[in-house]
């Protein structure tokens, strides 16, 4: 095996038969100005690229891995990843380096419009009316009830923890003060009715009924979620206390309100039906009343870029998405009649929980082996979070709970 050091593609010649989107893409790769990764080629020779921190090292098992890249950016990238085309042994480490060097790699980010060009049309397909929405949710949260437990926190919370600034303690006691915030800021009194939109497991409902005594009307269209939330509160004598409905948000119809929380589902509405949501929220909510929604939110200056394209998340994770920018987030809000009183991002408490719940996954492969799934689908888990868990750190994402008045 050739174990000679490639300093860079330009400087020396790589090794014979190299295909042209592989020299392509390791000539990009040049020019990383933040950070170095150590790139082990298909012949055993080591390239360097870049200096300093943050540092990164990859190897590349097949040549295609290049041309996937190429043309369809992270989609590509991802792809390879998961058919075991290449491997790192810091996944969220190696992403850190490329976002970093977005503006240098931009090509590699994006990919050509004629290798995104089916993506992007599959995209647009899978936008959330009311039958594909019940299609988009249960392609990701029906994956069954004993692969979250797994791996997520007793809590069976599935958003961002809130670490208070004590990153060392334990997740479900920060993922339980994340609750209790947003139902602080939505302001749920006792003998009030909180709706919830987007319930997920119960934890949020649970927490209302106990501390709060309100009484709570909660929906989902995920099948899986509302029977382990249902027998959730009944285990615990509270079934009374909350309706528990497989209902699309669009069909609520018997408020009014005094409070409304929705825990990162906005994600989820897609911005051709932003309007709609926020019709909706003012439409069941009371005046006066106060509403939390808690949003995984991109950086305002990428959004456009965005908007217009489509990325790994949206078409292996959750058809049908789309982030909102805080500025895009803000205006629909304002146009709707609300007035934002409260921003409160948390960003860094993403990427630990994600750290958290990447451990937690790799930790249980073989149960996740054992429920039936693969080896593709332990690679795409793991891309997927340390892919979020990349775009957090870096701040190209960020997680924040909107507090919202409606006039």
């Amino acid at each position: 095996m050739n174990t000679s050091v490639l300093r860079s593609p330009v400087d020396v010649d790589l090794p014979r038969g190299t295909p042209r989107a592989a020299r392509t893409v390791l000539g990009l790769l040049r020019h990383l100005r933040r950070g170095r990764l150590d790139l082990r080629l298909p012949d055993g020779s080591l390239l360097h690229c870049g200096q300093g921190e943050p540092q990164a090292a990859a190897t590349l098992h097949d040549w295609r891995a290049c041309a996937r890249v190429l043309s369809r950016g992270d989609i590509g990238l991802a792809e390879g990843y998961i058919d075991g085309l290449w491997d790192s042994v810091d996944l969220a480490g190696l992403l850190r380096v490329m976002i970093a060097n977005r503006d240098e790699l931009e090509s590699l980010v994006y990919g050509r419009w004629w290798g995104q060009a089916w993506y992007r049309l599959r995209h647009l397909l899978r936008r959330n009316s009311r039958a594909q929405a019940r299609r988009n949710i249960r392609a990701h949260y029906d994956l069954g009830n004993e692969f979250y437990r797994l791996w997520l926190d007793p809590s069976m919370n599935y958003s961002s923890a809130w670490f208070e600034g004590v990153f060392d303690r334990p997740l479900e006691q920060a993922q339980d003060a994340k609750v209790r915030r947003a139902l602080r800021a939505c302001g749920a009194r006792p003998g009030e009715r909180l709706l919830e939109i987007g319930c997920g497991w119960g934890a949020l409902v649970e927490r209302a009924v106990l501390d709060q005594g309100a009484t709570v009307t909660a929906v989902t269209l995920s099948s899986e979620q509302v029977a382990y939330a249902r027998h959730r509160l009944a285990t615990r004598g509270l079934a009374d206390r909350a309706d528990l409905r497989l209902q699309d948000w669009r069909d609520i119809d018997d408020g009014p309100y005094d409070a409304v929380c929705a825990i990162e589902m906005f994600e989820a509405v897609g911005q051709e039906y932003w309007s709609d949501f926020f019709g909706t929220l003012r439409r069941v909510l009371k005046p006066g009343g106060h509403a939390c929604l808690q949003s995984i939110t991109i950086r305002d200056d990428l959004f456009e870029r965005y908007v217009r394209s489509t990325d790994f998340i949206q078409q292996y994770i959750f058809p049908g998405g789309l982030l909102p920018s805080k500025a895009a987030f803000r205006r629909e809000a304002v146009r709707a009649g609300f007035a934002i009183v409260d921003e409160f991002a948390f960003g860094p408490d993403y990427a630990e929980t994600l750290r958290r719940w990447r451990a937690r996954f790799l930790a249980q492969a073989e149960q996740v082996r054992d429920l039936g799934f693969d080896t593709r689908f332990l690679r795409l888990w793991e891309f997927y979070l340390a892919y979020c868990e990349a775009a957090f750190d870096t701040g190209n994402t960020d997680v924040v709970q909107f507090t919202l008045r409606r006039s």
